[in-house]
């Protein structure tokens, strides 16, 4: 028996892989990082739920995957929480220049890719409008990254450790 599949799937899969390879490499240009391991525990878990989302779409609505992903986007809400207090306080210039304004940045990609994940099988009416917004969001951290990579003022005020991860 020849399993098919739709194209809506097979793009919906590709996006997941692709924000799959986006969370490991976010995980590891961490390595060099102060406080590295905590972040890279921060990318990993959704780096694993999104690759299995990628191989089997239908896990979304298993109960430990379902709970396990509703643990990480609280524990990723509070973090939110706080790095946004902390830059209100603290933030003169631009929060990309920040430490704390790239980690929320992280932060922000990560709890809207796993809300996406999270009510890809229940949202029966929306899915063309759903698959978009996936395709838009998986591409966004690229751009971001390469925008980022190749301007160097942005990046000069950074600290070497964020220098030298790539």
């Amino acid at each position: 028996m020849v399993l098919t599949r739709s194209p809506a799937e097979t793009l919906w899969r590709s996006c997941n892989l692709v924000m799959t390879a986006f969370f490991a490499l976010a995980a590891y240009v961490q390595i060099n990082d102060p406080d590295a391991v905590l972040w890279m525990v921060i990318y990993m878990i959704p780096a694993i739920l999104t690759l299995l989302v990628g191989l089997n779409p239908q896990i979304t609505g298993n109960f430990i995957w379902k709970n396990f992903t509703k643990l990480h986007l609280f524990l990723c809400a509070l973090g939110t929480v706080y790095l946004g207090f902390y830059l209100f306080l603290h933030t003169e210039g631009n929060i990309l220049h920040e430490e704390e304004g790239r980690e929320l940045f992280g932060l922000g990609i990560i709890m809207v890719w796993l809300n996406l994940c999270h009510v890809s099988t229940k949202n029966l009416v929306g899915r063309r409008v759903q698959l978009v917004f996936a395709i838009v969001i998986s591409l966004c951290p690229f751009i971001t990254w390469f925008y980022i990579y190749i301007n160097k003022e942005m990046r000069s005020t950074w600290p070497t450790h964020c220098k030298t991860a790539i």
